[in-house]
């Protein structure tokens, strides 16, 4: 990224990149670990993985007030202290992992408790923040019957929409494996991106929802369909029920990047009647998965006139091949090519990061919906 500008984003211990689909990562106890687990008698198991440590200890308003509490270390390299008689109540607490001050890295909040630093901003970059109307950019939270609890999403709404009475399209936008709901509204810069290009007349006023497309589970791709049944069955219908929202396929779009890219895929070509615009980025099948190939190739070949005929646009975006995604979209598109089914690629130098997400952002907003 010589000699361009741009956002570094700090996730945790992680250097620049999120977790993504397209990395296989050797499975670790940290897969499964309950960093909290509240015991039937009253006592509270706190944990954390920490395979190197020297020393591991537990702070915050949970622990008793003058004690210091063993932390053992497990032949798996996990810490777990009990802090008996908990009441009910709402608790803060933390590790200090070899002196450190660390929070719980399970935590449903840890993704959020991130720094970000703004590199070589002018303030003219298409994603600053400018003297233009502002859209809100809401919390929101639903109940999913799909995934049996409640859960968070963000929505953009346009300048000036609470005062209006149009009906408007949505954008369903998702993050990558590894974040959350709150990547775009944050390192994504999505508010000021669509501020910015509404107040200079580049994109037709929408909503843009931005769905947490992570689910614990034992095995990330197990996700995918999950999210797919929550978007279909829950988020969708919550919008619709809630927002001023036009609701034929041709006012709705879906994105994602990376892992939220599979879910474009999974949910888009499942539900292709749903959506008049797909956008994936960086993102693909993995290629040497013959079995997933061999069904996704033969769905392909069955749906391929009427996909055709009823989806508006279908693209797919990549960051150059230094995207950890290239090689496994490359191979991806040809299924889509022997089914014939019509798409357009781009590419674009940025890799798998931030950089280039935020550039697809602007690229695909400025051609919904016309």
């Amino acid at each position: 990224m010589k000699n361009h500008k741009f956002l570094l984003y700090v996730l945790g211990s992680f250097l620049c990149l999120p977790l993504s689909a397209q990395w296989r990562m050797n499975p670790t106890p940290n897969d499964t670990l309950q960093s909290v687990r509240v015991l039937k008698n009253g006592n509270v198991v706190l944990s954390i993985y920490a395979p190197k440590a020297h020393e591991v200890q537990v702070g915050g308003d949970v622990v008793p007030w003058g004690k210091k509490l063993d932390v053992v270390k497990s032949d798996e390299g996990v810490w777990s202290v009990t802090i008996p008689g908990v009441k009910d109540g709402v608790y803060r607490y933390h590790f200090l992992v070899d002196g450190v001050k660390v929070f719980d890295p399970k935590s449903p909040e840890a993704g959020e408790t991130t720094a970000l630093m703004t590199v070589g901003n002018s303030g003219d970059e298409f994603y600053a923040m400018k003297n233009v109307p502002h859209g809100a950019m809401s919390e929101r939270y639903y109940y999913s019957k799909s995934l049996k609890t409640t859960r968070r999403l963000h929505v953009w709404t346009p300048a000036g929409y609470e005062k209006g009475s149009e009906n408007l399209p949505v954008l369903y936008l998702i993050h990558g494996g590894g974040d959350t709901d709150n990547s775009w509204p944050t390192v994504g810069c999505a508010g000021n991106i669509l501020d910015n290009l509404l107040a200079e007349g580049k994109m037709k006023p929408m909503i843009v929802v931005m769905p947490n497309g992570s689910i614990p589970t034992a095995n990330l791709m197990d996700e995918v369909p999950l999210f797919s049944d929550d978007l279909m069955n829950d988020i969708i219908p919550f919008i619709e029920s809630n927002y001023r929202v036009l609701t034929d396929k041709d006012h709705r779009a879906l994105s994602g990047l990376s892992m939220g890219g599979m879910e474009t895929l999974e949910a888009g070509l499942n539900h292709y009647k749903q959506f008049g615009y797909l956008w994936v980025l960086s993102s693909g099948w993995f290629a040497d998965d013959t079995k997933m190939y061999a069904e996704k190739g033969a769905y392909l070949k069955k749906i391929a006139a009427d996909f055709n005929q009823t989806v508006r646009s279908l693209n797919f975006t990549q960051g150059g091949p230094e995207d950890i995604a290239y090689k496994n979209c490359k191979a991806m598109l040809k299924l889509f090519d022997e089914a014939g089914i019509k798409y357009q690629y781009s590419e674009a130098p940025g890799g798998h990061t931030w950089y280039t997400w935020r550039n697809d952002l602007y690229n695909l907003a400025q051609q919904l919906f016309k």
